[in-house]
């Protein structure tokens, strides 16, 4: 039987405030434990939570990104549960008419070979506050309660279940990283738990209409292990249809050492969590001016600058997404099109994608972190298209810029003259080394001559090898065919 898999996405957004959600407590990741719970945070007798202002616009800027509607009014609600790191016994979060409904999310990713784009819908995006954490190391065979995380601002972005495997899903949960850091409403450290996946995973037959059972896995915080967990769970689920037995609708957690889900607890539907509007917080009222206040102070959004890309630079879709995956690389690369000029865009475009995204790699360092500026890469660029460096050599010299790690502008030109790098242009010098090169490979030369098209290759490589690079490649091809040929 060939099946189909259903996906969707709950991602738990930490917000870039400065305090909590519903108090003045700081939210510094790796405080001493328990000293940034206060009183509020704790729900003890006769406190008041307070909302956070800047928690509700990053949640409104989030909205306007993904083209959702920004509820006019939104309900706060008790979620009721039970958890030791839960201090007040329940979560407050919103349950109906959350801040932020609908909306979309496009992105791109690699399938069967082809870059495709795909876009999946948003259910919903609400606010609420975090819970504390349990330490289960280091404490005798005790568990250890942390209460810091207590009341940490969160915006849970729900999707609808409509990515159909683990590559996209990977790809969704990418993109909506970067969204969330371009946005400035979530710093997007997945190791500090900034930024959380819970991956809900179905089969069913293909063909079918009807949702398999699903199941819920908690709290991954990496790329990799949601692409694992979804091949793992998936895996386990067709197995344990195919031999006759049920998936039974449950919480589990990934276990990245051993590669399996396990269940953590049977899934509870909503009504277990018994939720009521919380009584000590008003509903919340977003006018259409604080909207508009939020709207224009946003920056350029990704699928805005892919577009002016697309048709200001030439550069394919393709192109534009990739460089847009970060704001840091989208900003870099705008900065080197501005000194290397717009003919140069497509130039810029390969590099950044090519062997700067290699070395950023190689390295582990970001993009803004980069030794080589903006403007060092767009003289390098302007260096190529004059002739006065090729783009083999071109590669010894972001080397050099890489090693300099120098904030010297004019730095390619010092590495090109210090190096002898300049390319071979100078007619006579180019017409010694194919006259040599001709004598000294008969058997390519009248390969060539017989028709074979890849013995010019043969020889052109061989030109190259004799002017260590240097030589004008589009030059040096021109003559030894003019040779050839005669």
């Amino acid at each position: 039987m060939e099946w189909e898999v259903v996906i969707g996405l709950e991602n738990h957004v930490q917000l870039t405030t400065e305090s909590k959600i519903f108090s003045g407590s700081p939210i510094k990741f790796g405080a001493d434990a328990n000293t940034q719970a206060s009183p509020v945070d704790l729900a003890l007798p006769g406190v008041l939570p307070v909302m956070n202002k800047a928690a509700v616009e990053r949640a409104i800027r989030f909205g306007l990104a993904v083209g959702a509607r920004i509820a006019p009014q939104s309900i706060f609600a008790r979620k009721n549960y039970f958890y030791p790191d839960l201090p007040k016994g329940y979560q407050i979060s919103q349950f109906e008419d959350p801040v932020v409904q609908g909306g979309s999310l496009t992105f791109g990713y690699e399938k069967d070979g082809q870059f495709v784009t795909k876009t999946v819908n948003l259910t919903r995006a609400h606010l609420e506050e975090d819970a504390g954490k349990s330490l289960h190391e280091d404490y005798q065979g005790m568990t250890g309660i942390d209460l810091n995380r207590a009341g940490t601002p969160l915006l849970e972005i729900v999707s609808e279940p409509e990515i159909r495997s683990a590559a996209e899903a990977v790809a969704y949960a990418k993109a909506l990283h970067s969204l969330v850091m371009w946005l400035g409403v979530c710093d997007g450290n997945m190791q500090e738990g900034s930024f959380r996946c819970d991956v809900n995973v179905s089969v069913r037959p293909k063909g079918q209409k009807e949702l398999g059972t699903r199941c819920e896995i908690k709290n991954l915080n990496s790329f990799r292990f949601i692409e694992e967990a979804v091949h793992v769970e998936v895996r386990r689920q067709i197995e344990l249809i195919e031999d006759g037995g049920t998936v039974q609708q449950a919480t589990r957690l990934y276990d990245p050492d051993k590669k399996e889900t396990r269940s953590m607890r049977s899934k509870e539907d909503a009504q277990d969590y018994r939720y009521f509007p919380d009584p000590d917080l008003p509903p919340l009222t977003i006018s259409e001016e604080w909207i508009a206040r939020v709207q224009a102070a946003m920056p350029e959004l990704p699928a805005a600058m892919r577009a002016r890309f697309v048709g200001e630079y030439a550069l394919s879709e393709y192109d534009s997404l990739m460089l847009t995956s970060s704001q840091a690389l989208a900003n870099y690369f705008v900065a080197v099109v501005a000194v290397a000029g717009k003919e140069n865009a497509k130039a810029a475009a390969n590099w950044l994608m090519g062997d700067v995204a290699s070395t950023l790699n190689r390295e582990g360092v970001d993009i803004a972190d980069a030794p080589v500026s903006a403007a060092q890469l767009a003289l390098m660029l302007k260096r190529i298209a004059d002739g006065t460096i090729s783009n083999k050599i071109a590669k010894e010299v972001f080397a050099g810029m890489w090693e300099a790690k120098s904030a010297d502008d004019k730095l390619v030109d010092v590495i090109i003259e210090a190096k002898g790098l300049k390319q071979i242009s100078d007619s006579g010098a180019l017409e010694a080394i194919v006259n040599e090169v001709i004598a000294a490979n008969e058997k390519s030369v009248e390969q060539y001559r017989a028709g074979k098209e890849a013995a010019l290759n043969a020889l052109i490589g061989q030109a190259m090898k004799a002017s260590r690079g240097k030589a004008n490649p589009a030059q040096l091809t021109e003559l030894l065919k003019a040779k050839l040929a005669g």
